[in-house]
């Protein structure tokens, strides 16, 4: 019977794969061809089923394979695979199947390009097939994948087709996660306009539903990095709080690490650099701290905290896989430095009236005409008062220039003879 075959070979396979990952792989690739599956003459029920378990199993198992080989043409190859296999089983149980093999792909690194093709690709196959809801799911899925590279223009394109279709089919769960999308997007793209009312569509989808606790936290976490951009970081680093602890709680590590992170950057923007230690102390905080993520974090706040440039910019190149990969820690660091910068050539030009520009740089380690750059910003926004002799490559000085309050007075003296002439004036009018 091939019931106990298929049995036997999952077995055998399972066996293999720590010894010869090639016998396991090739042991998988057989049972999925299984002729008692594929023939034309069905087998009993029972048996049937037995087979269609086996080959569920084989091909989680296969996936899982090429999973550890890093192998992401291979797990495309499955997914493809799987198709003939999907068309005898129920719909709901499809659509677990492929979201478990394409999840496999998350541990393969440089494998986007072969995601957004296999997702393209099932996308196709089950707008054929009709299998709306599955459609939708990969759609979101890869939605989620042109963001996270970059590609925020196809990614629009695909959220406005999505809304359309499940905003007909009133689908809440769904629609809630693509709003989070769409408001993501638009903050990738600089509209933080959309990128707010995106989010309060979301919030809106979410509260006639019961969202659950994974796709909340994403939300909170959402509308911190979106009040973070309007620089309020007391707010932001609350809905960040919010974030951590739920998905602290639902033991989703990489998204609570992620909130983690922010809620330190939001201490040290409130330069409150002191309190990231303190914060690493609690309860919830205690299994990331000596994560480099966190140290990342922790070393960014000591710079700031000494008020040290050059500090700074070492911190920024030791660890700069964990503080450039994020755009929202990059882009709030890139003003952090542009104000460390700022404070620091106030700091050096203080005590003087003239001061060689050379010399600035040389004290702040930078080169000359960033920093030539940078006086002229801080004199036109008036930061402080002088002017740049680039003929003799020094910096002048001045005192913060005085209002005088006369000129001022005298037009308020005017102001107050016209009324007076104009009742004068009405009154002469009344008695002619």
């Amino acid at each position: 019977m091939a019931t106990p075959t298929t049995q036997g070979l999952l077995s055998q396979a399972e066996s293999l794969i720590s010894i010869d990952w090639t016998k396991a792989e090739a042991l998988y690739k057989q049972i999925l061809q299984d002729t008692a599956f594929t023939s034309t003459e069905a087998p009993k029920d029972a048996e049937q089923s037995q087979i269609l378990r086996d080959q569920e199993t084989a091909l989680v198992k296969l996936g899982e394979l090429y999973r550890n080989q890093k192998n992401a043409e291979g797990l495309a190859q499955v997914i493809t695979l799987s198709r003939s296999f999907m068309s005898s089983t129920a719909k709901a149980k499809t659509a677990k199947l492929i979201r478990t093999l394409l999840d496999f792909f998350g541990t393969i690194p440089n494998s986007q390009a072969t995601q957004i093709s296999t997702l393209t690709d099932n996308i196709a196959w089950a707008k054929r097939e009709k299998r709306i809801f599955l459609k939708h799911s990969l759609e979101t899925r890869l939605v989620s994948l042109q963001l996270e590279s970059g590609q925020f223009k196809p990614a629009l394109s695909l959220i406005d087709t999505l809304l359309t279709e499940l905003k007909r089919l009133d689908d809440k769960m769904i629609l809630t996660e693509v709003h989070l999308l769409e408001s993501r997007v638009y903050r990738g793209i600089g509209n933080l306009t959309k990128a707010k009312a995106a989010l309060t569509s979301s919030r809106t989808a979410a509260n006639s539903i019961y969202c659950p606790p994974s796709l909340q936290a994403a939300l909170e976490l959402q509308s911190g990095v979106l009040h973070a951009e309007d620089k309020d970081y007391t707010t932001a680093y609350s809905y960040c709080f919010e974030a951590f602890e739920t998905s602290s709680s639902q033991g989703e590590e990489q998204a609570a690490l992620t909130a983690l992170k922010y809620m330190l950057l939001c201490k040290v923007m409130l330069n409150l650099p002191e309190d990231v230690t303190s914060l690493l102390t609690i309860k919830l905080a205690l299994k990331y701290a000596n994560l480099r993520e966190v140290e990342s974090m922790r070393a960014i706040a000591r710079a700031h905290q000494e008020r040290n440039l050059a500090q700074f910019e070492k911190v920024l190149r030791d660890y700069k896989t964990e503080l450039s990969d994020d755009p929202t820690i990059r882009s709030h660091l890139a003003a952090l430095y542009d104000t460390l910068l700022q404070q620091n050539l106030l700091r050096i030009i203080e005590p003087y009236s003239v001061v060689e520009i050379d010399y600035v740089a040389e004290q702040v380690g930078q080169a000359r005409q960033a920093v030539e750059a940078k006086l002229s910003q801080m004199i036109l926004d008036k930061v402080f008062y002088g002017v740049l002799d680039q003929g003799r490559g020094c910096l002048l000085v001045y005192d913060e220039p005085k209002a005088d309050d006369t000129y001022k007075a005298a037009i308020d003296t005017l102001e107050q003879v016209g009324k007076v002439v104009e009742s004068l004036y009405a009154k002469t009018v009344k008695i002619a």
